[in-house]
Order: structure tokens, then C-alpha cells, then sequence
């Protein structure tokens, strides 16, 4: 608490979208929060990383179409100078190929300007407390997209139980906790096919697929299998 009796703001953000009268918008809104404070706002993807040189906020709110530098470009730029920094998306688009890619180059969350402020307001705080947040709109096409693609071709399937791998790929990294079979049951998950499909695919029961979709989800600190999926394109062990 401070000397009003309030209680002190913990999380700072800096706003990046080149629509000055949206910018004001948001920044009434958040900062009528105890917790939450704008500390910086700019028009540009060059300009947010001037500000998060100078302020070091929490959470950057980045708009995708800016001048000069849009905000993919200065997300990818932004987690490599200050990886500490959370980036969340807030855009007018709503096509899954946007979500993909910033998800890619660092982004935590991905949320759509015609949300309501509450939610808003509590996808900031999911993301801080560490969590992906995707705009629930947005999670739909993400996973019919991901329902789509197709990264097996059926007729290669090998009778050892691995499979041929074509358009999404699982890339090892140093960094996963995850076997090499549960990055097989990852690749599968990713496409949207359920326990029993991936059963049938790797030739194991359905029971065994629980087991290692409940290990995924357990070395991966997430509740739900979207959740997985969404990390693993975050942290580039699924390529698409």
C-alpha cells in the first residue's frame, strides 16, 4: 500500500498502435486498475523498443499494423533484446496465418480490439502470471487450422509406429522436456486428432496416448491440450 491507502500498481505496459485516440482509450481503462499503470505509449514498432529500453515494462500491448516497423517485425526484435518482456497482441485481424506468426516470434497472447474491457483486463494478468492467452475467437480458427493441416502421409506410415513426417514437423530443441514419443503425440495433438487416432497412428493404446498426453501436459504446466499445442508453435518446436 502507498501513502493514499491504494494499493501499488505492479504491472507496467507500454502501448504500441498508431491510432493515438485507441491508444487513450486503453490507457483510461487499464489505468483505472490498482494494478495495472501505462507507463509509455507509441506509434511505431521502432519506437516500443526505445520504450522498453527506457521503462523495462511488464507487458507490451502491440498492434500489427504500424508504420515505419509492424508489429510482427518488432515483436521478433523486442523478445530479442528483452526476453523478459511479455507481448501481447491486440489487432483487428482475426486470421489464424497472424496468430501463427507472432506466436512464432515471441508473442504470449493474441487478442482482437472489439474485446470487452474485463477480458482484456484479465488476459494481462493470465499473461503475467505466465499463461498463453489467445482471444477466444481466435482459438477457434487456430485449432480448425491446425485441424487442416496435415503433416503424415498415411500411406508412409512405417510399421515401427513412426511416423513420416510432411507439413507441420516437431524440431528438437534443447529446451523441451518432452520424449521422443510424446513429441510424436505433440505432432498428432497439434493436428487436432484425438486419443484414439493417435493410438492407431503409433500403434499404441489408447490408454498409453492418455498416459503420455497427461505427461505432455504435466512438463508443460498447462491445463488443456490447446494450451500445449499453442506453446510448442511459441517455442518453435513445431514448425508449420
Amino acid at each position: 500500500m502507498d501513502i493514499t491507502g491504494n494499493a501499488k500498481r505492479n504491472i507496467k505496459l507500454v502501448l504500441a498502435d498508431d491510432h493515438q485516440l485507441f491508444r487513450e482509450g486503453v490507457k483510461r481503462i487499464l489505468n483505472m486498475e490498482n494494478d495495472l499503470e501505462v507507463v509509455g505509449e507509441c506509434g511505431d514498432g521502432i519506437q516500443v523498443i526505445e520504450l522498453c529500453n527506457a521503462l523495462s515494462p511488464d507487458i507490451v500491448l502491440m498492434d500489427i499494423n504500424m508504420p515505419i516497423e509492424n508489429g510482427v517485425v518488432a515483436t521478433e526484435k523486442l523478445k530479442d533484446i528483452f526476453p523478459d518482456i511479455k507481448v501481447i497482441i491486440l489487432s483487428i485481424h482475426d486470421d489464424e496465418s497472424y496468430v501463427f506468426e507472432t506466436l512464432r516470434k515471441g508473442a504470449s497472447g493474441y487478442l482482437l480490439k472489439d474485446m470487452e474491457a474485463e477480458s482484456l483486463i484479465n488476459a494481462i494478468r493470465s499473461v503475467v502470471a505466465g499463461h498463453a492467452y489467445i482471444h477466444p475467437k481466435v482459438t477457434g480458427k487456430l485449432i480448425n487450422q491446425l485441424r487442416r493441416m496435415t503433416y503424415l502421409d498415411e500411406v508412409g506410415v512405417a510399421g515401427s509406429g513412426i511416423a513420416k513426417e510432411a507439413g507441420v514437423k516437431y524440431v528438437h530443441s534443447d529446451n523441451s522436456p518432452l520424449t521422443r514419443r510424446e513429441a510424436e503425440v505433440l505432432r498428432l495433438m497439434a493436428e487436432g486428432k484425438s486419443n484414439k487416432m493417435i493410438g492407431e497412428f503409433l500403434y499404441i493404446s489408447e490408454k498409453t496416448v492418455k498416459n503420455h498426453v497427461s505427461s505432455i501436459l504435466q512438463k508443460m504446466e498447462v491445463d488443456d491440450r490447446t494450451q500445449a499445442v499453442i506453446i510448442a508453435i511459441k517455442n518453435g518446436w513445431v514448425t508449420l
